[in-house]
């Protein structure tokens, strides 16, 4: 077999391949008899049974040989690369669904996709949230024995609901008090023990209840969100004057993308070119971080943070206090209207979404003093093409970015990537 992947696959009309040779099954917390039949019988007939003591355990005798694998993950692929390869003859046995923060996908990167077929069975996260009746098709699902602790808390401040694979030593109590260290929350928690076994627990409690608690080793936590709690922000970081991480920011909830993201808000800062004495308008401030940033730069200047929305302007209160954004001026009001009292300025930022962009964009441009320079953020294609006209008309020269931005995670002790929702930013001045 060519380890690189050359193997051929199966057929279209095919539901396994003829060329795999090793069957990886799911095997859940209830053993043997939460198997389906399908498990069985590949069980049953397989001439080499691999897994760890633990699994292997709890299948009852067969007629195959019996294969004891260590827990890390090079040992398990040396032990497969040297497998005879005739045919579904062996069986390695995973625990929940073996593609689910499991070790498949390790191993089919390592070893290609035609050495395996998959039996899962119902994962342990899967079963955790029907226990708590949630959904879990939008939540942030992880396991702490591949991610530090410190990126998990950071990924959960601004999650809705969270599941956790926990380990030993990031227990339950231990996550919990991590938390509250962080000042978030603002979550329910339920701790979910031995599913699927007569021992079967759910614990719901608050994360200062959790803290100090002990559970079974085999545990998911979940997690989730008061109805209305905004996201607390970190504060264990030096704060910078510009480019500062998301969630340095209180942001609102559930509303979703009304911050404008860390790195686009230094591409959007850098085109503004804000000097120190400035006068800035950051129309539709949200939670207020671009323009905080804006009155970093400007830090003899005025910088005019417009929102309408009630409760992110409470936040951008926060938010400017917490950053001690001492030339930011709060205008509670609905653009352009808020306009009417503001001074003309040297630097403009349009952000949001919304048919209204355009019309907020012209009234804008007509402010803007003769060397001033502004930056529309807009995130389709038809307030994309309307804005440029807008600028156009107004005698400004135009010139278009379109930013994706994929960041790093890791899963299995390997960089992934997780993509931000394309936006373009619109740039303009006079020639």
């Amino acid at each position: 077999m060519n380890r690189d992947g050359e193997r051929s696959g199966a057929s279209s009309g095919n539901s396994q391949s003829s060329s795999a040779t090793v069957q990886i099954v799911g095997i859940g917390d209830d053993g043997y008899g939460g198997l389906t039949g399908l498990a069985r019988t590949r069980i049953a007939d397989a001439k080499r049974l691999l897994g760890t003591a633990p699994l292997l355990k709890q299948i009852p005798p067969t007629d195959g040989e019996r294969i004891v694998v260590a827990g890390d993950l090079e040992s398990l692929r040396r032990t497969i690369e040297v497998l005879p390869q005739d045919g579904y003859s062996s069986v390695l046995l995973a625990s929940g669904d073996p593609l689910f923060y499991g070790i498949t996908r390790f191993l089919i990167e390592s070893l290609g996709k035609d050495l395996f077929e998959v039996v899962p069975h119902v994962s342990t996260m899967q079963l955790a949230f029907a226990r708590v009746k949630e959904s879990w098709d939008d939540a942030y699902l992880t396991s702490l024995a591949t991610e530090s602790l410190d990126r998990v808390v950071d990924q959960i401040r601004t999650a809705e609901r969270v599941g956790l694979f926990t380990t030993e030593e990031a227990s339950p109590s231990v996550v919990a008090s991590s938390l509250l260290d962080r000042r978030i929350d603002y979550f329910t928690a339920f701790v979910c023990e031995n599913l699927g076994t007569p021992a079967e627990t759910v614990t719901q409690a608050s994360l200062k209840s959790i803290v100090g608690q002990t559970f079974s080793p085999l545990n998911v936590m979940v997690l989730v969100r008061k109805h209305g709690s905004a996201d607390q922000p970190d504060t264990s970081r030096p704060k910078r004057i510009f480019g500062n991480p998301d969630e340095t920011y209180l942001q609102s909830r559930p509303k979703r993308g009304l911050i404008t993201p860390q790195e686009v808000r230094c591409i959007a800062l850098a085109e503004l070119a804000i000097q120190r004495d400035s006068v800035v308008w950051d129309v539709g401030a949200g939670s207020g971080s671009l323009a905080i940033e804006a009155a970093n730069l400007a830090t003899s200047g005025q910088v005019y943070a417009i929102e309408m929305d009630a409760e992110d302007y409470g936040l951008m209160l926060q938010n400017a206090s917490a950053m001690n954004a001492k030339t930011l001026i709060p205008v509670h009001g609905r653009a352009p209207e808020a306009f009417a009292d503001l001074p003309d300025p040297d630097a403009i930022f349009v952000g949001g979404s919304g048919r209204f962009i355009p019309d907020l964009t012209l009234a804008a441009a007509k402010r803007l003093k003769r060397t001033g320079h502004i930056v529309v953020n807009v995130n389709s294609l038809d307030n994309l093409t309307t804005v440029q006209q807008v600028l156009d008309d107004q005698g400004l020269r135009c010139d278009v970015r379109m930013i994706n931005i994929a960041r790093g995670c890791y899963q299995l002790q390997r960089v992934r990537f997780e993509s931000l929702n394309p936006t373009f930013l619109v740039f303009a001045h006079r020639d």
